[in-house]
């Protein structure tokens, strides 16, 4: 019946796609976002679906779509430079079959990234992009959080939906992406124009915000902790109560503080310790060694060059008090161990140029998003300055949750950097139309006959 139910809707969709084009771009993000293939036991598991769609999509604008509005912005060449710097980082890879399959979906991830800003071209396309974002992930945030509610979840167990934790079903990854989507989420329920703005649609908002902080308790991610740090510290600067907004977090916190899981207070405790911790040492042994191999590969050893490492480090335990405290060393002898962050994820395999790259693309987004903020407070256009916010914000959080997770080829960041790239081109030609439609109502008014000397 699941099966069936998937099938269903994604048939539903893309036949709605026949007479509106732009559904098949939607149809390639929930995809993207939900992998109805992995959650199926037959059919689509066999069926190209993200193939199908995409081409769908590219097809449907480039033989359909209206493209009179449609801009090409300098971070979609930027997006297409890196794209095609990794493609030759992927010929001379350390690792070249391993190498292979992670460049057989990051290009795809770059590709429709470049592509998807050139059918936003009206504000219904750009809130109809977030809006399908935000319930794609919510399929999966959803399901952790009443999971989190039920039995607490822990590090490695909560199962959302499947068990290869991969994608945005792993733990410290939808951790990072669901506490992003909360400024988004707020945003449509406070200016969203498809489902309205009502109680039903606020309360289904709040509700999910909940949900998404929920899921950093369930799955015990630090990452998700520091990401629900920023997202409070972010939100001062939109709330015009500041005193009031910081008594009602604090008195939050010490109510939730009581009815959090062993294992969720337990695994952040470790974060004071790290030293102890074997997994926050690998990573910093990780760091230390992509540190080191970047100065003798300057333009990184392709993609999974991290295959080649070997990494000694000690953990640090204190244990005791006062005159009869020890301290306990353990030598941990490893190799083959992921980057963990997205930083040095960029520094190891596509060196710095790579990481220059990157680094360009989304720091010109989050500068571009607080000009628009700044720009547009209020008139016919404060939504797209409220959204920009919203999307600086989401950035923001994204990123540092990427300081300790390898996401920097996650699609969803792409489709929220193409949202970006969208809002922006659309107010900057909104902008231009009223600037010379008021040229020409002024140019049109009658000249005024002179008085009598």
């Amino acid at each position: 019946m699941r099966d069936l139910a998937f099938i269903g809707f994604l048939v539903a969709l893309l036949g709605m796609g026949l007479r509106k084009p732009f559904l098949f771009v939607l149809a390639y993000v929930y995809i993207d976002i939900v992998s109805p293939q992995r959650l199926t036991y037959m059919l689509l598991n066999s069926v190209p679906i993200s193939l199908i769609a995409v081409a769908l999509a590219v097809g449907g604008w480039l033989f359909f779509d209206d493209k009179r509005d449609s801009r090409f912005a300098p971070r979609q060449a930027l997006i297409l430079l890196l794209m095609l710097y990794c493609g030759i980082t992927t010929r001379t890879a350390d690792f070249p079959v391993e190498a292979l399959d992670k460049w057989d979906w990051v290009w795809k991830a770059l590709a429709f990234a470049a592509f998807l800003p050139l059918t936003l071209r009206t504000r219904l396309r750009i809130e109809a992009l977030l809006l399908f974002m935000a319930l794609s992930a919510a399929s999966i945030i959803i399901v952790g959080g009443i999971k989190t509610l039920a039995s607490g979840g822990g590090y490695g167990e909560l199962n959302l939906m499947v068990a290869n934790n991969s994608g945005l079903y792993e733990g410290s990854i939808i951790s990072a992406v669901a506490i992003c989507l909360i400024p988004i989420v707020l945003w449509l329920s406070r200016y969203g124009t498809l489902f309205g703005t009502g109680r039903a649609v606020k309360g289904f908002a709040y509700a999910l915000s909940f949900a998404c902080l929920l899921i950093p308790v369930g799955t015990s991610a630090r990452t998700g902790l520091l990401c629900i740090g920023l997202l409070a510290v972010l939100m001062l600067r939109e709330v015009k109560r500041r005193l009031l907004y910081l008594a009602a977090l604090g008195l939050a916190v010490l109510v939730a503080v009581p009815f959090l899981p062993s294992a969720f207070s337990d695994r952040m405790a470790t974060i004071e310790t790290y030293k102890a911790d074997e997994s926050a040492s690998t990573r910093l042994a990780v760091w230390q060694w992509t540190w080191e191999y970047a100065k003798t590969h300057p333009f990184g050893g392709g993609f999974e060059a991290y295959r080649q490492n070997r990494i000694r480090y000690d953990t640090v335990a204190v244990k005791g008090s006062g005159a009869s405290t020890t301290i306990e060393r353990n030598l941990t002898v490893d190799q083959s161990r992921a980057y963990h962050s997205s930083y040095f994820e960029m520094l190891g395999e596509q060196g710095y140029p790579g990481l220059a790259l990157w680094l360009l693309i989304n720091v010109i987004g989050i500068v571009r998003m607080e000009v628009l903020r700044r720009r547009y407070r209020e008139g016919e256009f404060a939504w797209g300055g409220a959204l920009a916010g919203a999307l600086q914000h989401a950035h923001l959080i994204y990123l540092l949750g990427g300081a300790f997770v390898g996401i920097a080829f996650q699609p969803f960041i792409y489709m929220l950097i193409g949202a970006q790239i969208g809002l922006d081109t659309y107010l900057a030609r909104r902008r231009q139309e009223s600037a010379w439609g008021g040229y020409f109502r002024r140019a049109s008014k009658p000249i005024p006959a002179t008085a009598p000397a």
